[in-house]
């Protein structure tokens, strides 16, 4: 298998001005690129091949208003051809979007491989530069001199941070032991996650806490004189500012989603469209602030890595609608209701726990092992073609003597 290890970098002025112009020129091949495909896509309604834009860079080389390109490296501009051929086949089967233009203001990146870099004694050395870039390696459990990486990624933040990714094939880690054990979770807003045992995990909202900081800073840079040296300070801060809660964010989910991977055998999730609800205005920034999507990523590759399992249930399953002892399911249910007592049974309930032990019940039924008395897996999605009863189909047959 293959992973990465992330740290910070510390060029030199001579290298930092060598590793400038190579972003200028990936970024250049990348945006010209794009536009002659758009072209050629427009006008004659044709694909562009991997082979044509590689043919076309090395035609680029030999003019004189494009002849700097061969002062960098040719290793990263091959691959950000690679990469924006990926980009559009991932786009024609509609997994993505269409590829955008990149600008110079946001995360530049530059991709080595091995022909373009030399690693020895924990020391690396990247093409046209003549001294060793400096890093700090903060993985104590790799040894960094014996490290063998397949790729180097160098990138700089908008903030002016660097950084280097190695990219390692390893051997796939060995499962860990079970607990026997399963757990089904609800994301929310003020809870950012509640699971079917009633361990509530608080949402520590990272965006919220600096958005008065950051929008003192906004303010600053909107007053300030576009291209001026103090307009530059003033969006580094803006960076600094949107990096501090992105970095939180990253690490509240890492450790969530590490002791959740830890804690259970079989985790119960939800398939939330997150891109519909962001279009809610009243609630757009506080959803976009949980990541839950990133959570979900996290939470499938750990488990895959530790040998668990995560089911995925179909998110117009009415898990919160839906009683958990007897399996009633109420008409309406408003967004305040946080507590609500069942019809049938008279069961008091709470609106996330309730919804976490139906995702659970869910899940165990999309994976045919449902415990005797615990509520249906209406509406999950299954292999096969015939679709399941509703859960109120499902409901009078468990009644029926």
């Amino acid at each position: 298998m293959r992973t990465a290890y992330r740290c910070r970098a510390y060029p030199d002025p001579e290298q930092a001005a060598i590793l400038g112009r190579t972003f200028g020129c990936v970024r250049l091949v990348w945006n010209k690129t794009l536009a002659e495909r758009a072209r050629a896509d427009h006008a004659q309604g044709k694909r562009t091949s991997y082979k044509q834009t590689d043919a076309a860079l090395t035609e680029w080389k030999k003019t004189q208003d494009l002849a700097f390109l061969s002062e960098v490296s040719s290793v990263p501009l091959q691959q950000a051809l690679r990469h924006q051929h990926t980009a559009f086949a991932n786009f024609f089967a509609g997994r993505a979007k269409y590829p955008r233009f990149k600008s110079r203001t946001g995360r530049q990146t530059a991709h080595y491989t091995r022909s373009a870099f030399r690693m020895r004694n924990g020391e690396l050395r990247l093409a046209k530069t003549t001294a060793p870039l400096a890093f700090v390696w903060s993985f104590d459990d790799v040894d960094v001199a014996g490290l063998d990486p397949t790729m180097v990624v160098v990138s700089r933040e908008p903030d002016g941070r660097w950084y280097l990714t190695f990219s390692i094939d390893t051997d796939a880690p060995a499962p860990a032991p079970l607990v026997g054990y399963a757990i089904g979770i609800d994301l929310g807003i003020k809870d950012f996650a509640v699971t079917s045992d009633g361990t509530r995990i608080p949402n520590p909202k990272h965006l919220e806490k600096k958005q008065r900081n950051l929008a003192r800073y906004q303010r600053r840079m909107a007053r300030k004189q576009p291209g001026s040296n103090n307009r530059s300070k003033a969006k580094d801060k803006v960076a600094r500012t949107h990096r501090k809660v992105r970095d939180a964010r990253q690490d509240f989910l890492h450790r969530t989603s590490t002791n959740l991977v830890r804690e259970a055998d079989t985790i119960v999730i939800e398939d939330l469209a997150v891109t519909n609800m962001v279009r809610n205005r009243a609630l757009a920034r506080a959803i976009a602030d949980c990541g839950w999507g990133e959570f979900r990523r996290m939470l499938e590759y750990k488990a895959e890595r530790a040998g668990r399992t995560v089911i995925v249930i179909d998110r117009w399953f009415p898990s919160s609608k839906t009683c958990s002892c007897c399996g009633h399911v109420l008409e309406h249910l408003s967004l305040s209701a946080r507590r609500w007592t069942c019809p049938g049974c008279r069961t008091r309930h709470d609106r996330d726990i309730n919804a976490a032990k139906n995702i659970l019940a869910a899940g165990h039924a999309a994976a045919g092992r449902l415990p005797p008395g615990d509520v249906c897996g209406a509406d999950v999605r299954r292999p096969g073609n015939t679709p399941p009863p509703t859960a109120q189909k499902q409901k009078h047959l468990r009644r029926e003597p």
